[in-house]
């Protein structure tokens, strides 16, 4: 069983050397965001930031701005201060299950993240009631989901679940919005939905 605030506490611990240890495949961070709508004027709400490893790549899409949240306190205060300059960028330490953001988005993203959610059946319809109509929510790896297992198979159960198989989860977004791709490769995994 997940517990939130193991999972904070294992970020922390994480957080100093977490963006030299970061792997990014550029192509596949294309797409991920390509399907899920970031693009230029949009709002976006990056859940569970880390360090804002993907704030760079909504802003060179010219996005409205940028709301993230993590619930590690390291990671967001690494987040901070490398966004401290820009306008439209808010950084918040908060579980995005329980926060006020205040407002309505065009692109929720979850990337290389949703295994250490709690309840995340529940967290996909808390999201979904964040989206302004014709809105997108999204699930993403930059990894197959096989590679993202042998990835987790060290870390407690405390702190990561399973992810399940992308129409699994399609099948959860369907209770909530409409399912605009599915997929899952030896690259990548992502699930999006739209809200109608």
């Amino acid at each position: 069983m997940i517990d939130t605030k193991e999972v904070a506490a294992f970020f922390d611990r994480l957080a100093p050397s977490w963006d030299a240890g970061m792997v990014r495949n550029d192509e596949i961070i294309g797409t991920i965001l390509d399907h899920a709508g970031v693009a230029a004027g949009r709002t976006v709400l990056d859940v569970a930031c880390g360090t804002g490893v993907l704030i760079p790549d909504y802003l060179a899409r010219g996005v409205a701005s940028v709301t993230a949240v993590d619930v590690s306190e390291k990671m967001v205060e690494i987040a901070r201060r490398k966004f401290a300059g820009v306008s439209n960028v808010t950084v918040l330490c908060a579980d995005a299950m329980t926060a006020a953001f205040g407002q309505t988005f065009d692109c929720i993203v979850i990337y290389n993240a949703f295994p250490h959610f709690a309840e995340p059946n529940r967290l996909i319809a808390v999201l979904s009631g964040l989206l302004k109509p014709g809105g997108t929510l999204t699930v993403a790896h930059g990894m197959s989901r096989d590679a993202l297992i042998k990835h987790h198979h060290n870390v407690p159960e405390s702190v990561s679940g399973q992810l399940p198989p992308a129409e699994a989860l399609a099948a959860v977004f369907e209770k909530t919005l409409c399912v605009t791709t599915v997929c899952s490769d030896t690259r990548m995994y992502q699930v999006v939905g739209k809200r109608i």
